[in-house]
């Protein structure tokens, strides 16, 4: 067993708003005291997308295990890992504020991908070494579109493989 069964139903999924919302209202008032974020809009609008996604992702089932996951052994980062199901998922976020004739999961390039393949490999070594080949691994991409108040999600999963 790897991962728990995610909660479903009503309970699950008010549990899972009232977490958000009490994440997103934590936000609000840091940033109205003067303590928010300093970033430039670019990178605030990529953090309101991970911040969408794990919980987007959550609902539908997933473990998040980890965010924004970096090792000193290589540059770049993961911005989520989750299990799903038995699946150890390496999950790429790509935020937009408008959905144009170009997807944002076009944004992974053959560049990107190699970084997070690189990234995989050195977590996986974070398992025991007998226990590694026996692990499924995917790779998704997760688009989440913030549009006038609300937000749209497109997730493929094994958007791209090991090698």
């Amino acid at each position: 067993m790897r991962t728990p069964k995610a909660r479903s139903g009503r309970l699950g999924e008010a549990m899972l708003r009232g977490q958000r919302a009490c994440l997103a209202g934590l936000q609000s008032l840091a940033e109205r005291l003067g303590r928010g974020s300093s970033l430039p809009p670019h990178l605030k609008t990529g953090l309101r997308g991970e911040f969408e996604a794990l919980f987007e992702l959550r609902r539908r089932g997933y473990t998040i295990v980890a965010r924004r996951w970096a090792s000193a052994k290589a540059r770049g980062d993961i911005d989520l890992i989750a299990w799903d199901g038995e699946w150890l998922c390496f999950i790429e976020v790509k935020t937009r504020t408008a959905r144009d004739t170009t997807p944002a999961q076009s944004a992974v390039d053959e560049d990107k991908r190699e970084t997070l393949r690189r990234l995989a490999r050195i977590y996986l070594h974070t398992f025991p070494e007998a226990e590694r080949p026996t692990i499924p691994v995917r790779f998704d991409v997760i688009s989440v579109y913030c549009l006038d108040g609300r937000n749209e999600f497109d997730l493929f999963q094994g958007a791209f493989g090991r090698s």
